[in-house]
């Protein structure tokens, strides 16, 4: 699958063979543009709620050893997007006021791999156009709240969280030969810490904390009455969750970004990867592929230990 060329990009803002641009290239769900010059390529992160950024892209590769892995959560380490997603289909009930809202299919690529803020724009556009976004993200964060505290208490939805295949084996490889190992996520603090302390149970595998040389997430979700980090928009696709894993919590300079490789089953986690300056590994079974992200992963394996050979 090649990326896909179009005259124009950016929300309007570049045309091929104007002001320089010599070719511009989109992914098949259109969230990226890649401006591409005579010395130099611009990525164009589109945003649904008015906020797009732009990016130096960076060509990307890894040369074994590896010193670090950056690994995504969700789909990654965790099998639990028919959970989230069931977050958000609780939302929109409320908004509706339909118990039982359930998405249509054609709903998947829009609800998945992003930010909340992006998902519950998409479903307050198409099914309750009008309701303020603070409402749906509070129906949201409620529903998140009680199914957490509930797994938190070894009751609830358990099944939901399901280790991916070999985790266990792949992670204490990496730690028995020294790879630093940062666990990266969109997901806020109250979400992701109780699905990883789930999974890290059923695997009998101690503490994450205590496990992870360094784990990053999207922060305290912002709700009134309390404070919160402003996550929502700096959160995959964009860079700074990967690149703040490295830099800050690996101590990793961008001199040796070489030797850190991104694991992702996402196309928006790909491109954080990339624009983060780290080549990326795809793994089966996330949208990367639907997406028309492929070609920027620098390998794409089907298993987690496939992935050993390349790392080590």
């Amino acid at each position: 699958m090649q990326l896909i060329e179009i005259p124009c990009g950016g929300d309007g803002m570049f045309h091929t063979g104007r002001e320089g641009v010599a070719r511009i290239r989109t992914t098949n769900d259109r969230r990226i543009d890649l401006i591409e010059y005579e010395d130099k390529t611009l990525c164009y992160v589109k945003s649904s709620v008015g906020y797009p950024a732009i990016y130096p892209w960076q060509e990307a590769a890894f040369r074994p050893r590896a010193e670090a892995v950056l690994m995504d959560l969700d789909g990654t380490s965790v099998y639990s997007e028919p959970f989230w997603v069931s977050m958000i289909d609780a939302a929109a009930a409320r908004m509706l006021g339909r118990p039982g809202f359930v998405h249509e299919k054609e709903d998947e690529p829009f609800i998945s791999g992003n930010s909340v803020t992006e998902h519950l724009t998409y479903i307050i556009d198409k099914y309750a156009p009008g309701t303020p976004l603070e409402e749906a993200r509070r129906y949201y964060h409620q529903a998140v709240a009680y199914e957490m505290q509930e797994l938190l208490h070894g009751r609830g939805r358990t099944e939901s969280f399901v280790p991916a295949k070999h985790l266990k084996e792949f992670l204490t490889e990496l730690k028995r030969s020294g790879v630093k190992i940062a666990l990266v996520t969109s997901g806020m603090t109250d979400k992701a810490m109780p699905e990883i302390v789930s999974v890290f149970r059923q695997l009998d595998m101690g503490d994450p904390l205590a496990f992870y040389d360094c784990i990053i997430t999207g922060g305290t979700a912002l709700e009134k009455g309390r404070p919160g980090t402003m996550g929502e928009l700096e959160l995959k696709p964009h860079p700074w969750l990967y690149a703040e894993a490295a830099c800050v919590g690996l101590g990793i300079p961008k001199e040796r970004r070489e030797r850190v490789l991104g694991i992702e089953d996402s196309a928006a986690g790909v491109v954080s990867i990339r624009l983060a300056g780290f080549a990326c590994a795809g793994v089966a079974g996330g949208n990367i592929r639907e997406a028309g992200a492929e070609p920027l992963c620098s390998y794409q394996v089907n298993d987690l230990l496939d992935l050993l050979d390349i790392v080590l």
